[in-house]
């Protein structure tokens, strides 16, 4: 794959969590976006749909893993850390792409990613990369935006909003589609609610980016990519 695995850890063993998040962080291809020992503090950004890989903890507190897998539904693929081999067999009907038994050896961490990636580009669609435009769904009609006069695109509680410089389109599409489809080289995800076109920046001014005068919101999980992807010379 191009683009590097956003992978999200939790576990309610703060040990546990550091483990594989220095498992990633050294993993060529992935990348760290989220790690807890809180479940419910990520569901959040779960939901938000931005992450493409989640380690997950069968037996937590608040809520287990499994139930976890119920609530999410398909957003992402899923590798199961436990301590228990019993639950192995069970773990697989929820068609996780592996599962990991604790204590988690890099050489088997590794053998899981290699499986991961083979599933992830058996389900990643082909990005518009050379494109000039884009088509999208509005509630009548499909409509051409091209990239350049696209300054961001905004979640809202329904739609998203494609901002540009002549006009607001309200369309149905979902901010994970765009992310896969646009350009990754101008395109930035900067916030669980933004997405800007980095190309039409006019300057970042304390953990904002500012596009024809509006001040967009840098969230705290995506600092890091704006820090790689926008750097002063």
């Amino acid at each position: 794959m191009a683009n590097s695995i956003k992978c999200m850890v939790i576990d309610d063993e703060p040990l546990a969590v550091k483990l594989l998040a220095d498992y990633i962080r050294k993993t060529p291809g992935l990348e760290l976006v989220y790690s807890t020992t809180k479940v419910l503090e990520a569901l959040p950004v779960l939901e938000d749909g931005g992450i493409d890989l989640l380690f997950l903890d069968i037996q937590m507190p608040e809520l287990t893993g499994l139930q976890l897998i119920k609530v999410l539904g398909p957003r992402c693929k899923v590798v199961l850390t436990t301590a228990y081999q019993e639950y192995a067999l069970q773990s697989y009907e929820y068609d996780v792409a592996d599962y990991l038994l604790k204590p988690v050896t890099f050489d088997r961490f590794a053998l899981c990613i290699q499986k991961v990636r083979s599933r992830l580009q058996e389900t990643t669609p082909q990005p518009v990369a050379s494109a000039a435009y884009i088509f999208v769904k509005t509630e009548y009609r499909v409509q051409k935006v091209t990239l350049d006069s696209l300054l961001y695109i905004e979640a809202l509680r329904d739609y998203i909003a494609f901002h540009t410089t002549e006009e607001k389109i309200l369309s149905l599409e979902s901010m994970r589609h765009m992310e896969e489809v646009l350009p990754a080289q101008q395109f930035i995800r900067i916030h669980k609610s933004y997405i800007i076109n980095k190309d039409n920046i006019d300057f970042l001014e304390r953990g904002k980016v500012v596009i024809r005068g509006q001040y967009l919101p840098i969230g705290d999980t995506y600092k890091e990519i704006v820090q790689q992807k926008i750097k002063p010379v």
